[in-house]
């Protein structure tokens, strides 16, 4: 089975399930049933997606050069002015046409380098993710949106009908998604509802609804394509017109109108980046600007709004206020750094959602241990030790954001009996020599 059935088969278990809690199971047609290969299916005529390209040379350099190359082709032809003035300005103007061409070639090195070369004096180097759906890599969210892209345009032509589906959703904003899901549904259980009624069996593509919602976005005709619809003209204008023997070999309008509404943003899972930390690399407590829901500008802005209202109102403030500006506060960070520190002083490091729960914390500990079944405790050096209670709370709900230190302990045990003991597995302890 692809990955992407395997994609609705597991979307659909999951609404089956929610639907056994209130009642029973609706009839509806399996998104994984079997279907006989198509030997003759249709080419898409959808352009496959092709990443950007690298900068090229600026207006002023590309104006140069053709002046230049103007000049080459015409000099036996032309009459050259040999006035002095006039070969000064020209020389004047080549010369300041390279001079570009060269900063702009360094700006682009400058560029480059900045972009490869890690900033030491951060605790991490960012927030990375995973995406099993597509691959094993690890990557930045920004590098997963160009991948997920890319492989949905790949499958575009084998699997059109639910593939389309899957592009609607992570190819578009989430605003243009859900209108364009909500006409295409429209459109479907009007024929399903009416198959016999002509109005709901062609859309004009000139209409105002079908214009704003659904042509102009990615993966929209793909699927009317999928579900029977085809271009024609009537009269000098163009129609999508319905017919049940252009769907989509396998597929049929009421599984087509369960993809629709079963499709969704194929999920990242958020890679721990779990580091392992000397008491010297821990003092590193800068987070890069993806722990941040805000962009750098905004952050600074807001700090610089806050420390000016400090110092025009310097009057004491009630508990609801200072609630207030730190609820104001943790808003602004999307990931939290946890560090856990063990007796022999080496600390390990992971990246969080600041929702995640505080079990989640245990259990990142508990598989770095070379002992999985050893009992232990994590103590904020503010709260104290976290209780059995505090395991279904986030580190949102217990202010350990955006960077926190927890002590790692063995319980009645005095920790200063475990400062030559290692807790951790060999193999983590390598990633020492890699920071």
């Amino acid at each position: 089975m692809s990955n992407i059935k395997k994609f609705f088969t597991r979307k659909k278990e999951e609404a089956a399930f929610k639907l056994k809690i209130g009642g029973t199971l609706g009839q509806g047609h399996a998104l994984n049933a079997p279907s006989e290969p198509s030997g003759s299916q249709r080419k898409s005529n959808h352009k496959a997606y092709e990443p950007p390209k690298r900068k090229e040379l600026s207006n002023e350099a590309r104006a140069a050069a053709a002046a230049a190359l103007a000049r080459i082709e015409t000099k036996d032809t032309r009459k050259f002015n040999t006035s002095l003035a006039a070969i000064k300005a020209q020389a004047k103007r080549e010369l300041e046409a390279e001079r570009k061409v060269r900063e702009d070639r360094k700006a682009d090195e400058n560029t480059s380098e900045t972009e490869t070369r890690p900033d030491v004096t951060l605790a991490c180097q960012g927030v990375f993710f995973r995406c099993p759906m597509i691959s094993d890599e690890v990557l930045p969210k920004k590098d997963w949106k160009v991948k997920i892209k890319e492989f949905l345009y790949q499958q575009l032509e084998s699997e059109r009908a639910l593939t389309s589906c899957l592009i609607i959703q992570n190819c578009n904003t989430k605003e243009k998604a859900e209108e364009c899901v909500k006409t295409l549904i429209k459109y479907l259980e009007n024929i399903i509802n009416h198959p016999e009624e002509e109005k709901y069996l062609k859309i004009r593509m000139s209409n105002r609804i079908f214009s704003e919602k659904v042509r102009y976005v990615e993966g929209a005709l793909d699927f009317l394509i999928a579900a029977g619809f085809h271009e024609i003209e009537i009269d000098n204008e163009s129609f999508l017109i319905w017919s049940k023997d252009n769907i989509e070999e396998g597929q049929d309008l009421p599984t087509l109108l369960d993809a629709l509404k079963n499709a969704g943003p194929i999920t990242l899972e958020l890679e721990r980046n779990i580091k392992v930390l000397l008491p010297s690399q821990a003092k590193r407590v800068k987070l890069p600007d993806d722990f941040y829901r805000m962009s750098p500008e905004e952050i600074k802005r807001e700090q610089q709004i806050r420390t000016e209202a400090l110092e025009n109102a310097q009057v004491l403030k009630t508990k609801a206020m200072r609630e207030r500006e730190e609820q104001r506060v943790l808003r602004m960070y999307r990931y939290a750094l946890v560090r856990v520190k063990f007796p022999n002083g080496i600390y390990i490091q992971g990246t969080f959602n600041v929702y995640e729960k505080i079990s989640d914390i245990f259990e990142m500990v508990q598989s770095c241990l070379s002992d999985e079944t050893l009992e232990f405790n994590l103590i904020s050096s503010s709260d104290g030790r976290l209780s059995d209670d505090d395991m279904e709370k986030s580190l949102y709900d217990l202010r350990l954001i955006p960077n926190v230190v927890l002590l790692f302990s063995i319980p009645d045990q005095v920790n200063t009996n475990y400062i030559d003991t290692n807790f951790l597995k060999e193999e983590l302890l390598l990633l020492v020599q890699s920071l």
